[in-house]
């Protein structure tokens, strides 16, 4: 990450304004033309970095799945006229083309990287596309032996806990760590496709935090619209990771739950204004000072007083702007003597008091 450096001990307040992913996964349909759309588009919004998801048919379903024909996503449920493997092959991203990805991304100044799903993939993102860092999809959070590979490759892991159990999740950190790899930033993720709202749990991320606090924590949004991911800036997100796409219309796997160019500039504009607005935990006056004195109420008399004449409480009120004596100096006011005539209606000062 250009902007982020992943080391154990650093605080959110340490990383500023969220680093914004722009998750592509599939959503080029194979299309590297569209591809370079979605890259320049994710540029244009505010986005930090796109991400792909290095997979063929090959590394992410067995003979099994592909022989049961099952489609995951509902786009081709109960079509006819393709297959699941046909489609996985179609959708994939070849070396050559993700390398290709990565150069306009590198000249148009957005970071990009991918998800492996295989040891063969890791050495090609680590060795020859020369990724940031490596996101860990939440299905293979329990994956240890291939955690442990990546983690040695020594390159920073950005992992989604989708799908985990609490134990899970700390297997698989510590299974980071034992291979020496301390680079981990923590994703919250709830592996629905859009999930409810109550099922997104935000309040997870103060958990996370609690559980990991050498480790920054982010969040892998899969909700509808703009809110939930710009929400979890309050709870003081370093990472927010969010599908994307030019058309939820578009057909394919993820495109009706992707924020779509106009939604990710907000999010990206919103974080920046929640996180600004976060401020600091030092409660201070903001407001100029010839402001707080026309808000502020003085002591003003409720008649005309004559020099000589003793204040009672009755001749008392408040009222703005608090150019004279302040209200909390009300006791000190009661039974001086007005040393000169004091206007109704009107500010003084203990100068004008005996």
């Amino acid at each position: 990450m250009s902007e982020i450096t992943l080391k154990p001990g650093r605080t959110v307040k340490d990383f500023g304004v969220p680093y914004i992913i722009a998750e592509l996964g599939s959503n080029h349909n194979g299309d590297m033309e569209l591809a370079k759309k979605l890259i320049v588009s994710a540029k244009e919004a505010g986005a930090d970095c796109v991400k792909f998801q290095s997979w063929s048919k090959d590394s992410i379903f067995s003979r099994k799945t592909y022989d049961d024909n099952y489609f995951i996503a509902d786009d081709y449920r109960d079509r006819t006229d393709f297959t699941l493997e046909s489609i996985v092959d179609a959708y994939s991203i070849s070396e050559e083309e993700l390398l290709s990805m990565k150069k306009f991304a590198d000249e148009i100044g957005i970071d990009c990287t991918s998800t492996p799903f295989s040891k063969g993939e890791v050495d090609f993102l680590v060795d020859k596309l020369q990724a940031p860092f490596i996101k860990i999809a939440s299905m293979d959070l329990n994956n240890y032996p291939f955690l442990d590979y990546v983690a040695r490759k020594g390159k920073p892991m950005v992992i989604s806990t989708g799908l985990s159990e609490l134990y899970e999740i700390d297997k698989a950190i510590r299974t980071i760590e034992n291979a020496g790899n301390k680079q981990i930033v923590i994703l919250h993720c709830i592996s629905i496709y859009p999930p409810q709202d109550f099922q997104v749990n935000l309040n997870n991320i103060d958990t996370l935090r609690t559980l990991y606090p050498n480790y920054p924590i982010g969040f892998s949004d899969h909700t509808l619209g703009i809110t939930i991911p710009v929400s979890s800036v309050v709870k003081g997100v370093c990472v927010i990771e969010k599908h994307f796409t030019l058309d939820k219309n578009m057909e394919g796997w993820d495109h009706k739950v992707s924020a779509n160019p106009e939604e990710m500039k907000l999010i990206c504009s919103e974080t920046k204004r929640v996180h600004a607005a976060l401020g600091t935990t030092r409660i201070q006056v903001q407001e100029k000072p010839d402001r707080i004195e026309s808000f502020r109420r003085s002591i003003v008399t409720t008649r005309a007083i004559k020099a000589g004449e003793v204040i009672k409480k009755e001749d008392l009120d408040f009222k703005r702007p608090a150019t004279g004596i302040a209200p909390e100096y009300l006791d000190q006011v009661i039974g001086r003597t007005a040393k000169v005539d004091l206007a109704h209606d009107k500010p003084f000062t203990f100068k004008e008091l005996i």
